[in-house]
């Protein structure tokens, strides 16, 4: 009798990363976390993005966010700063300009929050001012449905082409 195979579980970055795998998971959509580098230019330097969950056969990437500017890499957290979010925030605007055929979709854990104390524009609020899609708590039923058509079309088309 064959051993199953060893299957290495993602260290998720946050609860809601955990979340949103899970609801992707249970609803039979195939995904990568934290699979591929796309690299974007900071006027004056180069820089790469490391997506939280790239969806195979789509140009959909899906971004949970508890706070901008509230991680660095390796999962350790340091106290969020109006200008590490400021350059979370631009780095999203930058991907949206220099890669305008990834379609960013945030999840954010509170679209009401502040983009900073003291500031009258939300999460929610930034995300639909430079026209990227974003839900509260869970990926909708509806992107869901759209990321499983597409994928099927990537799936069917890929067949025709063999």
């Amino acid at each position: 009798m064959a051993k199953p195979a060893l299957t290495i579980e993602p260290e998720y970055r946050s609860g809601l990363e955990r979340e949103v795998a899970a609801k992707l998971t249970q609803a039979g959509v195939p995904f990568d976390y934290e699979g591929q580098w796309i690299k974007y230019t900071v006027p004056a330097r180069e820089a790469k993005y490391l997506p939280d969950f790239t969806i195979p056969g789509t140009n959909i990437i899906l971004e949970p966010k508890g706070r901008f500017g509230g991680a660095v890499p390796g999962g350790k957290f340091r106290v969020s700063t109006k200008d590490a979010a400021v350059k979370e925030r631009q780095k999203f605007c930058l991907l949206k300009e220099q890669h305008p055929e990834l379609d960013i979709r945030f999840i954010f854990s509170r679209a009401s929050t502040p983009i900073y104390k003291g500031s009258p524009t939300s999460y929610g609020k930034w995300a639909e001012d430079h026209n990227f899609l974003w839900c509260e708590k869970a990926v909708p039923d509806e992107w869901l449905r759209e990321i499983r058509q597409l994928q099927s079309a990537s799936t069917q088309k890929a067949k025709k082409t063999k």
